[in-house]
């Protein structure tokens, strides 16, 4: 880039970082952009950068592909039902080690790139996740070891924000029974959203965004497309937990859910602070 090509993408980010300084915004971080090295640093500093210029970033993770690589080490297979992963206390206890793991990981890279952080995986999550387990309405499916979101603590981000501290966040929760659960991490994410009045939830994954039955990118969505989507079976599978998530957020006064291409470089930058976005922009009107 040119000196002046350089000075107008500066220009053009002055008004989105004035407009969301001081403001939460949360970033499922998943996908390609965990595992390609390049990506995963290009992520990093896009996280620092936000820190910087006067944002809350607040990462929470998954951790899918590590997970079935985990699982087929220890001869087992991975299930899933309607996009949910099912979850055996075999399974739930290879999952907790690998959100530990890739936890630890994102901290370090954080830091690697200037930023201050602070891992919320399995030990530290637990007085912030409560969680049940999830029942299905199909009686003879059991989802095991897979919970849903009773409550989130919002308090812990009261003395983060003023130390410039990032938290990252695993998708594991705790039940009254002392157990432990998985939550899908699109889920997690929607809820501390809603929970933290963040500006903006971005969900990144490992394609463009949402597309028609054409595989053409739609830019823009509001829950009664998105109902239709899903009724014509457009949106199915893996992507229906990521756009409920998506639609929950919109709908609790979360003013925009994007769903990003995490393949892209700096995705994170271009879909905040340029006027080119890189997926899908969900509003609830």
């Amino acid at each position: 880039m040119t000196p002046n090509e350089k000075s107008k993408v500066l220009s053009e980010a002055l008004p989105y970082i004035k407009k969301f300084f001081g403001k939460t915004i949360i970033i499922k971080f998943g996908g390609n952009a965990m595992v390609d090295k390049k990506l995963k640093h290009s992520f990093a500093k896009d996280v620092v950068l936000l820190k910087l210029v006067g944002m809350n970033p607040v990462i929470i993770h998954g951790g899918g592909p590590q997970i079935n690589d985990s699982l087929n080490k220890f001869g087992k297979k991975a299930v899933f039902h309607k996009g949910i992963r099912v979850t055996d206390e075999d399974t739930m206890n290879i999952v907790a080690d690998v959100l530990n793991d890739i936890n630890k990981q994102i901290v370090d890279l954080i830091k690697e790139n200037g930023g201050s952080a602070i891992s919320y995986s399995e030990k530290e999550t637990l007085g912030i996740i409560k969680a049940k387990k999830i029942l299905t309405e199909e009686k003879s499916v059991d989802l095991g070891y897979v919970g849903e979101i009773i409550d989130i603590d919002p308090f812990f981000m009261r003395d983060l924000k003023d130390e410039g501290v990032i938290p990252i966040i695993a998708p594991i929760g705790i039940g009254s029974d002392n157990k432990i659960y998985n939550i899908n991490a699109d889920v997690v994410a929607s809820r501390f959203a809603e929970i933290l009045n963040a500006e903006k939830l971005v969900l990144m994954t490992n394609t463009k965004g949402v597309l028609d039955k054409n595989n053409k990118l739609i830019s823009g969505l509001i829950p009664t497309e998105i109902r239709k989507l899903i009724d014509n079976g457009t949106i199915s599978e893996g992507m229906l937990p990521k756009i409920n998530s998506a639609v929950h957020a919109a709908k609790h006064k979360v003013n925009t859910v994007h769903i990003i291409d995490g393949r892209v470089e700096h995705a994170l930058l271009l879909e905040i602070l340029t006027d080119q976005g890189v997926g899908t922009l969900i509003k609830d009107q």
